[in-house]
């Protein structure tokens, strides 16, 4: 005996699918209200850096003597003038694209060179890593702040030196965060099993390793970006940066201090830009390594 069954009342079964880790930490990052308003910071001062020198309400290099060490609020100039009359707001818009540049591009380069240290000694393992780990703790012996005075030292002023010598002193971290992440995810199943596969080390490494390492060293990265420019602030400040009359924070810090006791609101501008930036880049690193720390 067959029973008819009406197709149109059986429910349908309907299966959703689970967000990806990506998708997850997106929304883990949109949730957290401080890391969203760093991240509108942080984009804000790379359109500066873009197109700041297009929207300067004067020309950042033209002085003039009788309006020297104007107050904030001077008639033309809202954040006054410098020490050789020289628009201040003009100044810290352009200032930004090199600050942000001396910032960056140390911790890019050190990113892929101590990211290519790191995990070639962390799934290499034995002697390999010994011998590669040993000799980035050299490094370790050394403050970041003096090995990046001495390695610009000896390279000599400029701003070419300036990024060598930072890449160099953010190599080891980055390296060592690097290590010790590979090394976690070489001893993981899927590792083994592609290895008993047959998969080669480069093959091993370019599918399932770096997927599960780059997250976690990107993030720290970006923490070093806010000590970058810190360093490359101070070594503009030192006289071993960026040279005059560019407009560096760093080096407008140098410049103005003698400016201190007389306008000291408007010496103390580039100082600020400096710890705005600097505290809206470890805001939003912070925000990325609570998003990514996802159980599974």
């Amino acid at each position: 005996m067959q029973i008819a069954v009406d197709a149109s009342k059986v429910p349908a079964v309907t299966f959703e699918r689970s967000p990806g880790y990506w998708q997850t930490v997106g929304r883990r990052f949109l949730k957290d209200k401080v890391a969203v308003g760093a991240a509108v910071v942080v984009l804000l001062l790379l359109l500066l850096a873009v197109f700041g020198s297009l929207l300067t309400p004067s020309d950042p290099y033209a002085s003039s003597m009788l309006k020297r060490l104007k107050p904030i609020g001077f008639e033309g100039h809202p954040l006054g003038t410098d020490e050789l009359g020289r628009d201040m707001l003009s100044r810290l818009m352009v200032g930004a694209r090199l600050s942000l540049f001396m910032g960056i591009t140390p911790v890019i380069c050190a990113f892929v060179l101590g990211s290519l240290i790191g995990i070639t000694a962390g799934y290499a393992g034995g002697r390999v890593n010994s011998v590669m780990m040993r000799t980035i703790d050299v490094f370790y012996a050394f403050p970041s702040v003096l090995l990046a005075i001495a390695l610009s030292g000896a390279l000599g002023a400029g701003i070419t030196n300036s990024l060598i010598s930072l890449t160099i002193v953010f190599i080891p971290p980055i390296a060592r965060v690097a290590e010790s992440v590979t090394t976690q995810i070489r001893g993981r199943d899927f590792v083994d099993a592609a290895r008993a596969s047959g998969a080669n080390a480069f093959t091993i490494v370019r599918v399932h390793v770096l997927g599960n390492v780059l997250g976690p060293i990107f993030v720290y990265a970006t923490s070093l970006i806010a000590v970058s420019m810190i360093l490359a602030s101070g070594l503009s400040f030192l006289g071993l940066g960026v040279k005059p009359p560019e407009p560096e924070w760093g080096l407008m810090l140098n410049t103005l201090r003698t400016a201190i006791y007389v306008q000291p609101w408007v010496a103390a501008l580039p100082g600020a830009m400096i710890f705005i930036t600097s505290i809206t880049f470890n805001l939003l690193a912070d925000g990325l390594r609570a998003a990514m720390e996802i159980k599974q």
